[in-house]
């Protein structure tokens, strides 16, 4: 089986974000308790119930592009541990319907290939499947009904 490397925040730049007290589009960072349910785009797990939590905008891509989207996110208020398991597919989104986008190596947006779980489908053997297509370089794995983004997904560099 390849090897994947999930690809949660970057943690440098929710750092600087955290620092500056505001998302990179502007928007003040403001932290509030968590109900419970929320999806944390930066340790790609829950938030537990009282948590300090804040929804920011946040761009997968750094560089301009027309693929540039821009989407609210939750994530930990202060920082926390990220998500080190990098070879390893988030527990929490092991099932269930995602919309997998799925972009060529150069990150234009690849059409052919987006796709959309079912519930009870195997999220990660669907994104390894669009990962073995050659013209498939990431896929952003995102949430069914709002589709925001979760995390993103590449093959493991054999030489990392």
């Amino acid at each position: 089986m390849t090897d994947i490397h999930v690809i949660a925040i970057d943690p440098d730049r929710l750092a600087a974000m955290r620092a500056t007290g505001s998302d990179e589009h502007g928007n003040p960072f403001t932290a509030f308790p968590a109900v419970g349910w929320e999806p944390l785009r930066c340790c790609l797990r829950s938030a537990a119930e009282d948590e300090s939590i804040a929804l920011i905008s946040y761009a997968a891509f750094t560089e301009p592009s027309p693929w540039r989207e821009v989407g609210p996110v939750f994530v930990h208020a202060k920082e926390c541990e990220g998500y080190p398991k990098t070879s390893v597919f988030p527990e929490s989104y092991q099932r269930g319907r995602r919309l997998l986008r799925t972009y060529a190596s150069d990150l234009t947006l690849d059409y052919d290939h987006i796709r959309m779980t079912a519930d009870d489908e195997d999220v990660e053997a669907a994104v390894r499947e669009l990962l073995a297509v050659p013209e498939v370089g990431e896929v952003h794995v995102r949430a069914a009904e709002a589709q925001c983004f979760a995390f993103a997904v590449r093959l493991a560099d054999p030489l990392a």
